[in-house]
């Protein structure tokens, strides 16, 4: 189905607009341009250096058997320590916990790609349909409060509501029926977290979506509207077209995330479930690896998960060049 004609005449134009050649600016001139700009970026990028590069100097643990305790400090830790190669390495590809917790964590967000990634987007397209903006202010403000709970409050709250002693349990047995297993039951702990995922963080996710919303100019929803196009083909060649290159965006960001589905969600409910329900890579590192104080062991499979997430923020930011999107940085 093409798109009505004024919205393409209006495409058109906007492509012809922007293949106008601009000047090309000194680095001298960009930067007194930009400085105030570049000024505010100095506090993240401390904030990056000293929380992420720095420490990302650590992985050398990886290929060490490490020993806090060797030396006066934890320089000679580092120095004085074991050097034993890829040693850590083959002790998780050998170890079947290790691959069970890839798997799940794997499952996990492939189930979370399909029923959580596209919600956000389907509430921001509804929000941003309501016409009065206190409406619109109020609704926003409540979707989005739980993303400011801890998992420690959400977990108690999804307790309270739906555990053994909880209100429907209760409500169920006043009845007459029996009380449905939904906290401890592993067979339906997958939906049980996308649930709590959703309920948490689709509200705040849909503020990105909104923002993009925002950028798409009124004046195709109005031509669209004088050619004869309904709502839906409306959302159809302009909303979701206006909205393709942020969901891109968040997909690639998200495989490359792909390992890391979270600690506290999951450490707080694994002795419910048990821990071929809720053992991924992250409690994986920890009771492998830092309760036991493997250290090498854990850092290794950070360094594992660091690498895949690499490789495949690469792979799909190749996809999404195929697919003519310019991804999370534009071909060299």
């Amino acid at each position: 189905m093409s798109a009505p004609p004024i919205v393409a005449e209006k495409r058109t134009a906007a492509k012809k607009a922007t293949a106008v050649p601009r000047q090309q600016l000194s680095f001298g001139q960009r930067l007194r341009r930009d400085w105030p700009l570049l000024l505010m970026c100095v506090p993240a990028m401390l904030l990056l250096l000293v929380f992420h590069y720095i420490p990302a100097l650590g992985n050398v643990i990886a290929f060490q058997d490490y020993n806090p305790f060797v030396g006066d400090n934890p320089l000679e830790a580092f120095l004085y320590s074991e050097w034993i190669g890829f040693g850590n390495f083959e002790y998780l590809f050998e170890n079947p916990a290790f691959w069970d917790s890839v798997l799940t964590t794997l499952s996990i967000t492939a189930f979370q790609l399909v029923f959580y990634f596209p919600i956000p987007i389907l509430l921001a397209i509804l929000l941003n349909s309501i016409m009065s903006p206190r409406v619109r202010s109020l609704v926003q403000s409540v979707v989005y409060l739980p993303h400011f709970f801890s998992w420690v409050l959400v977990v108690s709250l999804f307790q309270m509501m739906l555990g053994g002693a909880g209100l429907i349990a209760q409500t169920a047995r006043e009845a007459g029926y029996t009380a449905p297993d939904i906290m401890t039951n592993p067979d339906t702990f997958m939906f049980l977290i996308t649930s709590q995922a959703v309920w948490k963080d689709a509200g705040w996710g849909m503020i990105v979506f909104l923002a993009a919303l925002a950028a798409i100019d009124p004046a195709l929803y109005e031509a669209s509207a004088a050619d004869g196009a309904g709502r839906w083909r409306r959302m159809w060649h302009i909303t979701l077209p206006g909205l393709r290159s942020v969901i891109v965006l968040l997909l690639i960001l998200r495989l490359g995330d792909a390992l890391n589905v979270g600690f506290e969600q999951f450490v707080l409910q694994r002795e419910m479930v048990g821990r071929e329900a809720a053992e991924v890579l992250d409690t994986y590192v920890y009771y492998q690896g830092i309760a036991v104080q493997q250290w090498g062991v854990g850092a290794a499979a950070g360094l594992f998960k660091a690498v895949v997430g690499i490789l495949l923020i690469v792979g799909a930011n190749k996809l999404a060049h195929r697919f003519g999107e310019q991804g999370i940085y534009s071909k060299s």
